[in-house]
């Protein structure tokens, strides 16, 4: 099965390019990668350019109006060409297993939703210069790191063989994020995708999985297999989180 895996960005260059690093690692080889730019300037589009002898890639790019991520991703996905979608953000790293072990999940009607371990700023930066490359730490590294606060938790990183589990939430939309998830492509088209009046940072993932889940899709947890790691990065304006929370609760009573 060909999968799509659709990486938001935004004027992040040094983070998207070590994402691309990391993916380019994966070892799972049927897939594509869609670069849903929400109007990044050159330096992204260098950063894409240099991965391009190495990766599928295709250069989803809109213009810069304002924070618009459900805009770019649905755009990015009209780009697509794979059975299966995983939306990714683009400052989260993926271990070599990350699409073996969404396949292990995939399941119509489903939408699995991944977990994430933070990394802290210092460490960030390591990342980002290329000092450190958490994929391939031992586990005393890991410890160590848990210790001295560089990641914020060690549980994402264990995984529980299983599916039947993790339906125990099922109608639960909360805490479903567009960082790590995975869908079929026809799953998501029958619900016609992201609402782009989703504009400004906040709720446009939790509106697509009310919708989803209104239409009878199940949320499947990720949790314990698909975990990504989540560079650092300074609080987006949140200016219109309530405005969009609000529209996204609208779902809920409809």
């Amino acid at each position: 099965m060909k999968i799509s895996i659709i990486v938001t960005t935004y004027n992040r260059p040094l983070a998207l390019d070590k994402v691309l690093q990391s993916i380019s690692k994966l070892s799972y080889r049927n897939f594509e990668v869609i670069i849903a730019d929400d109007g990044s300037t050159s330096d992204t589009r260098e950063i894409i350019f240099s991965w391009s002898s190495k990766l599928s890639l295709i250069h989803a790019w809109q213009e810069d109006l304002g924070f618009r991520a459900a805009a770019a991703r649905n755009l990015a996905v009209s780009k697509s060409s794979g059975d299966y979608l995983i939306f990714l953000d683009g400052d989260c790293l993926v271990f070599p297993n990350f699409l073996s072990r969404h396949l292990y999940l995939a399941e119509k009607n489903c939408l699995v939703a991944g977990n994430r371990l933070l990394l802290n700023e210092r460490l960030t930066r390591e990342v980002e210069e290329g000092i450190q490359y958490p994929l391939n730490w031992t586990f005393w590294q890991w410890c160590s790191s848990r210790m001295t606060g560089a990641i914020n938790r060690l549980l994402p990183l264990v995984f529980i063989p299983g599916n039947a589990w993790r339906k125990f939430r099922v109608k639960n939309w909360k805490g479903v994020r567009t960082c790590n998830l995975g869908m079929f492509k026809s799953d998501f088209l029958r619900v016609n995708g992201f609402d782009e009046s989703f504009v400004g940072w906040g709720h446009e993932d939790a509106d697509l999985a009310i919708r989803l889940i209104d239409q009878g899709a199940m949320r499947k947890d990720g949790q314990f297999a698909t975990a990504v790691l989540h560079l650092w990065h300074k609080e987006n304006d949140r200016f219109k989180e309530a405005v969009n929370k609000d529209r996204a609760l609208q779902g809920l009573n409809s």
